[in-house]
């Protein structure tokens, strides 16, 4: 089996364009059979200077099921190191909490960034 994991990025030259117009994306198909798939992979919390303390707090608990302490932890160290550790899963249960997460964000205006990495 093998399965296309389309990866959709904002296009950092289109930052200078008028912001009433839709942004451009980058499409980077990338294909991965079934024992990439079933591997656990890392999902990375990246720090930026907009998304409040809180309200990544409120993510990592209610999307990542992490404990408040835990949560406070990951945004402290994302903080001050530029990025955290968040939690290791499955392809498909990462990719699907970082969509939530990421959609979440861009709900309240927030620019809140996570990665998805092979362990």
């Amino acid at each position: 089996m093998v399965d296309t994991f389309l990866l959709l990025t904002a296009d950092p030259d289109a930052a200078d364009a008028d912001t009433t117009t839709d942004t451009d994306l980058d499409i980077e198909f990338v294909v991965m059979d079934e024992a990439e798939l079933e591997r656990p992979y890392r999902v990375i919390i990246h720090n930026d200077d907009v998304t409040t303390f809180d309200f990544v707090i409120a993510v990592l608990v209610t999307i990542f099921e992490l404990s408040f302490r835990q949560a406070e932890h990951v945004a402290f160290e994302a903080h001050t190191r530029g990025s955290a550790y968040v939690a290791t899963l499955p392809l498909e249960e990462a990719r699907r909490r970082v969509f939530k997460a990421q959609y979440a964000a861009r709900q309240q205006g927030f620019p809140l960034t996570f990665t998805i990495e092979p362990e």
